[in-house]
């Protein structure tokens, strides 16, 4: 899953999410806070098969649907889907890598709630640029609702096959 942002190849959060996000009451609030993310298994179970979108303050701005194997396929609402794959990482990050990205993946915790999941961005491996609203760098930002949806995931402009 991809941290919002105004353009694909990129992984800073986009100005216009970023002040949504702010705006939303979650600047400040941590993901999880004093909860223990998931595990790579519980995290496996629980996206197999689905599609699920990702939200700052309800407000959708991507996409994921989670294959077999831990394959990917993401877009940005309105953009074209990007594939890619996702692993377990050290201290309990779950990280996911896109083709067309370079080598540096975006890494996550992720949170079961009753409404679906909450995701905590945790920055990108080897940059780590995302700011937070402290004006320090990605350490971990506010909350991501991410929720289940029977809708099926729109790759505008695709080729066929992804």
């Amino acid at each position: 899953m991809r941290c919002a942002t105004a353009f694909l190849p990129g992984r800073r959060i986009g100005a216009l999410v970023l002040a949504a996000w702010v705006a939303s009451g979650f600047a400040g609030m941590a993901a999880g806070a004093g909860a223990t993310p998931m595990s790579a298994q519980a995290f496996a179970s629980y996206v197999a098969g689905k599609t699920l979108y990702y939200e700052i303050g309800k407000t959708p701005y991507g996409a994921e649907r989670y294959l077999s194997s831990h394959q990917v396929v993401w877009a940005f609402l309105g953009q074209p889907c990007r594939r890619g794959h996702w692993f377990p990482a050290s201290n309990g990050r779950i990280c996911f890598l896109y083709q067309g990205s370079g080598a540096a993946p975006d890494c996550w915790h992720f949170y079961r709630e009753p409404g679906g999941l909450r995701a905590q961005f945790l920055g990108t491996v080897g940059k780590n640029a995302l700011p937070t609203p402290g004006g320090g760098q990605a350490g971990g930002t506010g909350a991501i609702e991410v929720r289940d949806s029977p809708k099926p995931l729109q790759c505008p402009g695709n080729t066929a096959g992804v």
